[in-house]
């Protein structure tokens, strides 16, 4: 088998593997998370369809960050570890709002009406515990998992930044999937947020080349800095596009209702695709690149066909799902 799958390039195919996974899972269960950080600015009435807006979607999306995690455990263990054991809290926090968020969307459509508020608030506040454990994470991976009270800062600052992403998201995701008043609300929610995702982004653009001489030579060296340009700026087109789409969107005309979430995942592929290219090909930054984490070849080999068996179905069903609850969101009903 290993003659099939030389070794040299399995590494690299299971870094493209949990790449695509990661990015997926920011993109799908971002904008979930997302709708569930906008939940408090809602009416009663409106929290009902913006948990329709996601409740047949928001479960399986969650099956990328298991593939992700998966991938990581068993193509490259020694990252895994390393990873996880510096992160334990942040991964802790992320995994509480998980649960507690999942908890709250069950219970909150069983509860008494007297007791489903406090349900919306545990959903809201699972949202956002989520959110931003995945912001502090990031912004520790990006300072090398260093200690101190500014790379604390940093990674609370991407921390916010990252939930405002998520919830720029869901606005957008609520633009495209809601009517009415919602609708509108979903806009003005989309307005406020589209700063704050900016900001963090450009400082975690201008945060990571100058932690690491390396990066800072793959960006800003000649001609790498030439051939690079065209990413920020197409970042900075598609942030401009997004807000004058958003200040000129019709009110009655839905047929152009798409086009905000799909300059939100542009702009959430663009922000990926840098920091990939930043740390390629290293797994822990500075530390372990893929082939120094990788597991044997011979176990890279089975795994990747097991791989080639199992993604298609998650792709299908993913996919699958969509296609059914395309269109607006209807009423939320359990009868």
């Amino acid at each position: 088998m290993t003659d099939l799958f030389p070794g040299d390039w399995l590494p690299v195919a299971f870094a493209l593997l949990m790449g695509l996974s990661i990015l997926v899972y920011v993109v799908l269960d971002g904008y979930d998370l997302g709708v569930g950080i906008l939940l408090n600015g809602a009416t009663a009435e409106e929290k009902d369809r913006m948990i329709a807006a996601i409740g047949p979607f928001w479960d399986a999306n969650e099956t990328w960050l298991v593939l992700a995690v998966g991938l990581l455990l068993v193509a490259f263990p020694l990252a895994h570890g390393e990873i996880l054991s510096t992160l334990y809290l942040p991964v802790a926090l992320m995994l509480a709002g998980l649960i507690l968020r999942g908890v709250a969307f069950d219970f909150r459509a069983k509860a008494p009406p007297a007791h489903t508020g406090a349900w919306n608030a545990a959903f809201f506040a699972g949202s956002l515990l989520a959110a931003g454990a995945q912001g502090v994470m990031l912004g520790l991976y990006i300072m090398g998992f260093e200690g101190g009270l500014g790379a604390t800062l940093f990674a609370a600052l991407v921390g916010v930044c990252l939930a405002c992403a998520y919830a720029l998201l869901g606005a957008c995701w609520l633009i495209f999937k809601t009517e009415g008043t919602l609708r509108a609300k979903a806009i003005g929610w989309a307005k406020r947020t589209l700063w704050v995702a900016a900001l963090g982004m450009v400082a975690v653009s201008v945060a990571t080349p100058l932690l690491s001489a390396r990066v800072f030579d793959k960006w800003l060296s000649f001609p790498e800095v030439v051939l690079l340009a065209p990413l920020p700026l197409v970042t900075a087109g598609v942030f401009a596009a997004l807000w004058l789409v958003l200040r000129h969107l019709p009110d009655r005309h839905h047929r152009f209702d798409r086009l905000p979430f799909a300059a939100a995942v542009a702009i959430v592929m663009l922000g990926f695709h840098g920091l990939a290219y930043s740390f390629f090909p290293y797994v822990v930054p500075e530390h372990l690149t893929i082939w120094e984490a990788a597991s044997a070849r011979e176990s890279l080999a089975i795994i990747f066909a097991g791989t080639v068996v199992v993604l298609p179905f998650v792709v299908g069903s993913t996919m699958y799902v969509y296609r059914v609850f395309r269109g607006k969101a209807t009423d939320l009903r359990y009868d």
